[in-house]
């Protein structure tokens, strides 16, 4: 199928499309959004038609279509982001977060918790980034539920201290 596709038959691109087909919407549809799907998967065998004197043969059919594949999904998800990106009306730019404030709260509080004893950082880390209690804090180390509690507490007013 594969030669008789570089050699322009058009019942190979009919039989590719038919034994691909269903491989390559598999494939776009992990990449790109659902409604997307349908059109990337059509620019794909029209590209596969348009550059089909580019196909060896001796390397496999299968994946010179997935890589078509993949790089027109990945165009497509370009194109969408600047799409959305121009089409943000002037009304809504006031009303759209502005994270850099909490990406600099983020990166003092990383520097504060670098900035503690081991035991205190380790303590406030399972505390609130890992979400445990204070109680599976304790189980989970091995140690006394009151040395978590302080340690908490110690680490806690440090961190206030140092943010």
């Amino acid at each position: 199928m594969a030669e008789r596709l570089a050699a322009g038959d058009e019942g190979a691109l009919d039989e590719c499309y038919g034994a691909l087909g269903p491989l390559v919407r598999r494939h776009v549809a992990g990449l790109v959004p659902r409604h997307a799907v349908d059109d990337v998967v059509q620019v794909v065998f029209l590209e596969v038609w348009r550059s089909r004197r580019r196909l060896d043969a001796r390397r496999g059919l299968e994946p010179w279509v997935l890589a078509i594949a993949r790089r027109r999904a990945i165009d497509k998800l370009r194109s969408e982001a600047r799409h959305y990106r121009r089409s943000v009306p002037l009304d809504d730019v006031a009303a759209t977060r502005d994270d850099t404030l909490a990406v600099d709260a983020r990166c003092d509080v990383r520097k504060a918790l670098a900035g503690l004893p081991a035991p205190q950082r380790q303590a406030i880390v399972l505390a609130h980034f890992g979400e445990l209690s204070q109680r599976e804090i304790a189980d989970r180390l091995a140690i006394p539920l009151g040395t978590v509690k302080a340690r908490t507490a110690r680490g806690l007013h440090r961190l206030k201290e140092l943010l």
